[in-house]
């Protein structure tokens, strides 16, 4: 056999064994017996220089042919079968995204104000009342003048009201949203306000910012029986028939006749504790202000009259209640600070 038949030979059982691979791998191996440094046609190719003058050229050409033609086969074979590799992990390892995932554990939980906040809507909401909301930083107009307030009522100064202008505050109760929502929309209006209010005070029951509910009824024939059925309605919703709960004569601005709403305190019987020392929270009075109430005042409708609020006419009632007191009384909280400090401690307490 000559020289270039063996070439040829040789070109044939690299290309079969290239074609038979399954795997890079394999390729790899032919590629080493074929081509390798110790393979047979390197090393024809090498010993040209040895061969008769006349068949060199001849012998050179082929061997060189062969070994480029073999690199190129390898390589595209070798990315082939690469190619397939990847195909099927792929399909292997397909993830069906239709499928559902897996779940995701809660990472929060409302504030206890702001559940508190939102059962005392659904309450209200329950009794057909609507939820408004309105600015904290207030003109005094709506926030004091328009609710019937003295020029010289209490309130008004500058140590008890976070003034920001002559003119403007921050807004001591959600109540000049009576005002407001009557400019809006004509009788009947029931609604409730919820928000933040602002006084200058910090104690035990008591900080500078808080949350109140604010509550508006007025129709035709609305009365202060009306009023109380209200309110033992909500007090029922909310604290159940644990604890005792009266209403009392008082006096609001605007509100005639008006009413507060007290319940006994979770801290204390009778106003003492158990050593014989006065209860913190109640201070002695075994009962703790929720809410006050009473029938709207006929000078806050002359203040929205050409709004349709006639006082000959129609009368309604309203009430504002701190969220912060609801939620001590029902979860027997002794401090309202506790709310502010981000404690994990108590917060994990409410789930």
């Amino acid at each position: 056999m000559s020289v270039t038949d063996r070439i040829d030979e040789l070109r044939a059982e690299a290309e079969q064994a290239l074609a038979a691979a399954s795997s890079a791998g394999e390729v790899e191996q032919v590629r080493v017996r074929y081509l390798g440094r110790k393979a047979e046609l390197p090393n024809l190719l090498r010993g040209v220089a040895q061969l008769p003058p006349e068949e060199r050229g001849v012998v050179g050409r082929a061997a060189n042919e062969a070994r480029k033609a073999l690199e190129q086969l390898v390589a595209r074979r070798a990315a082939e079968l690469e190619q397939a590799e990847l195909e099927r992990r792929l399909a292997e390892d397909r993830v069906d995204v239709t499928l559902p995932g897996a779940p995701v554990q809660p990472v929060g939980r409302l504030h206890l104000l702001t559940a508190t906040r939102r059962e005392i809507e659904d309450v209200f909401l329950g009794l057909g009342f609507d939820v408004m909301e309105g600015p904290e930083v207030e003109a005094v107009y709506y926030n004091f003048d328009a609710l019937n307030h003295s020029p010289t009522h209490p309130a008004r100064q500058w140590s008890d009201t976070f003034y920001v202008s002559e003119d403007v505050v921050l807004r001591t109760h959600t109540s000049p949203m009576q005002v407001r929502a009557m400019e809006q929309h004509p009788p009947p209006l029931y609604i409730i306000v919820p928000g933040r209010v602002y006084r200058r005070d910090n104690d035990a029951t008591h900080t500078p910012q808080f949350h109140q509910v604010e509550g508006l009824a007025v129709d035709e024939d609305v009365t202060l029986a009306d009023l109380k059925g209200t309110l033992l309605a909500f007090a029922r919703a909310i604290f159940g028939e644990d604890r005792d709960v009266r209403l009392r004569p008082h006096f609001f601005p605007f509100t005639e006749p008006s009413v507060e709403v007290d319940v006994s305190c979770f801290n204390c019987r009778d106003g003492f504790l158990k050593d014989g020392s006065r209860c913190p929270v109640c201070r002695g009075e075994a009962w703790l202000e929720i809410l006050g109430a009473g029938e709207v005042d006929p000078n806050v409708f002359e203040y929205v009259r050409e709004y349709g609020y006639d006082p000959e006419r129609i009368q309604g009632f309203a009430f504002g209640m701190g969220i912060e007191r609801i939620a001590m009384l029902k979860h027997a909280v002794p401090d309202l600070r506790l709310f502010y400090d981000n404690d994990m401690r108590f917060l994990e307490q409410f789930g």
